[in-house]
């Protein structure tokens, strides 16, 4: 057994030996994603598992160490994580934790904190816990090298990719369950390339685009015209099935398509944070020179994406990191960046001007930056987009699923209303 090791403020070190001989837990949010992250970091010689178990007990679980009030993804997570290492059949002295950390304004930094304290609670302060941002907390057994960040990022637009184009294509399939099918067949596939040491550069990201592209425009679909619906809010919120009750899913059952935006512009507006804090409040050069390296290269790979949509013309494709900088000019400084800050906002006017105009916002209940930037910003964007139809859905244990559900109906209702009416108008 790997020998436990400590810093010298008393955090426990993930060793290399740890590296070697223990398995990584890793919490669910974006399904498609995640599997491409979990194989780029195999590659890497990391034992990584991916958690989907998602049952009310991972609530149950979160409300044992967590305070109700601090935040309910993070509840979800530490309750995910500890009802795996209870219930998983896993080793507790042969696991580790991995977990993001932002070191922003939002609670999420807290995350890493709360787990720690949970273990302990639970007498599991053996259970190394890494933290996966840059730079806040480093570990002798892990650390995001340029080469593996690199691979993310191709997992990350693979994923945005996939993501996309199923939620275009799922809702019309004539054949129930081949949209879904044919996203585990790509999955599978890139993860095949990926082993070969295949698909990780751009010029071979082009060309799996378009074959995912044309793989997926070949499934037969009904020539119908469905109510979209936009899915914006927290991250994890947005994103984990968990964390907003399957609300994709819900959409689905109620005859709309969901648009979810992808995770390429959140990773670009958390980089550029950092340009801006140089920018507004003095830094070092070289950190903001190095973030805009960083942003340049994501931005090349999602106008790959964009350019391989565009050109199926069979696909609707997302606008850019700069075109949701150009529309929520007027709204929001680029200073405001707690949480998913004015990005939330911008995504929210990309959807209105793409004709998106249904959208639910999912945030945690009383957080604080999504309150502002999500809920706060609505009544602005209804008074110069009339015919926008937003709804603020907030998320929490004691929040009733059937509740949440009654007001998107509403929403809905609303939206086939507007839909006809325009319909009439126009005849």
């Amino acid at each position: 057994m790997a020998e436990l090791k400590y810093n010298k403020d008393g955090r426990l070190l993930f060793t290399k030996e740890m590296k070697k001989e223990y398995t990584i837990l890793m919490p669910q949010m974006l399904p498609i994603h995640f599997e491409m992250f979990r194989q780029m970091l195999l590659l890497e010689g990391y034992h990584v598992e991916q958690l989907n178990n998602d049952s009310r007990n991972v609530v149950d679980e979160g409300l044992k160490y967590v305070h109700n009030d601090t935040c309910y993804p993070a509840l979800l997570v530490i309750g995910q994580f500890m009802d795996a290492i209870k219930n998983g059949g896993y080793d507790p002295h042969k696991i580790a934790l991995f977990i993001t950390q932002t070191g922003g304004g939002c609670r999420a930094s807290n995350y890493i904190h709360l787990l720690r304290k949970a273990l302990e609670k639970a007498g599991m302060g053996y259970i190394p816990v890494i933290s996966v941002s840059f730079g806040l907390e480093s570990n002798p057994g892990f650390s995001l090298t340029v080469p593996l960040m690199r691979k993310l990022v191709y997992g990350m637009m693979y994923g945005d990719l996939i993501m996309n184009v199923k939620n275009q294509v799922l809702p019309y399939e004539v054949n129930p369950g081949e949209t879904n099918a044919m996203v585990k067949h790509w999955i599978e596939k890139l993860v095949d390339r990926f082993q070969h040491g295949k698909g990780m550069n751009r010029p071979e990201m082009r060309k799996g685009f378009d074959e995912i592209i044309a793989d997926f425009a070949s499934i037969p679909v009904e020539q119908t015209e469905k109510v979209r619906v936009g899915v914006v809010g927290e991250i994890y919120v947005k994103f984990s099935s968990l964390g907003n009750n399957h609300l994709e899913d819900f959409l689905l059952s109620e005859g709309a398509e969901p648009v979810v935006p992808g995770l390429t512009d959140f990773m670009i507006f958390k980089i550029y944070n950092r340009v801006v804090d140089v920018d507004i409040y003095g830094g070092k050069f070289a950190k903001k020179e190095l973030c805009l390296f960083m942003m340049d290269y994501i931005k090349k790979c999602q106008h790959d994406m964009i350019d391989a949509l565009n050109k199926s013309g069979r696909f609707r494709a997302p606008g850019d990191f700069e075109k949701l900088r150009e529309l929520v000019q007027g709204y929001l400084g680029e200073g405001c960046k707690m949480g998913e800050g004015w990005l939330l906002t911008a995504e929210m006017l990309e959807l209105i001007h793409s004709g998106t105009n249904n959208i639910v916002c999912a945030q945690p209940f009383g957080c604080l930056p999504n309150h502002i930037v999500g809920k706060g910003m609505i009544r602005a964007l209804k008074d110069n987009y009339p015919n926008s139809n937003i709804v603020a859905i907030d998320y929490d244990p004691s929040a009733t699923k059937i509740n949440q559900e009654n007001r998107i109906k509403l929403m809905l209702a609303n939206a086939k209303g507007l839909a006809k009416a325009q319909a009439t108008a126009h005849a």
